[in-house]
């Protein structure tokens, strides 16, 4: 399987479903290959887990699970089979040891950081719709 599959798949449902906290934490996490992010589970000892488990670490509405974490953000939040997840299955197989894969994904965050940046500061069009009369 190419990096395609799994980045694009984390493009399309992975991100939009990420809170800003939990996306700073994946790229603090995925720069430097950080130990505490595993692969082949979901958690090993917390603080250790995997993509998904770090995500929902930092998501309001699964930040109270613990080794369960990544698999019910990934099937209530996400909505996504964690057993046939392309990101899921493509981590499990090397997890950061993967060069390819972890730089297409701190990419795809990065760019995903910009994205948000970019929407927080664009000046906002005011509603003139008020100010029409008929």
């Amino acid at each position: 399987m190419s990096t395609h599959e799994p980045v694009s798949e984390f493009r399309a449902a992975w991100l939009p479903n990420v809170t800003d906290t939990g996306l700073n934490r994946i790229v603090e996490l995925l720069e430097k290959a950080s130990p505490l992010l595993v692969h082949g589970a979901f958690t090993r000892a917390l603080p250790m887990g995997c993509l998904a488990s770090h995500i929902a670490w930092n998501h309001p509405r699964t930040c109270r699970y613990d080794h369960e974490a990544g698999v019910v953000w990934l099937s209530k939040v996400a909505g996504l089979n964690p057993a046939t997840s392309a990101v899921i299955l493509a981590w499990d197989r090397n997890g950061a040891g993967d060069f390819a894969l972890r730089s297409a994904l701190l990419a795809a965050c990065r760019q995903e950081q910009q994205f948000r940046e970019g929407e927080r500061s664009a000046p906002q069009c005011p509603d003139y719709a008020d100010a029409f009369t008929y």
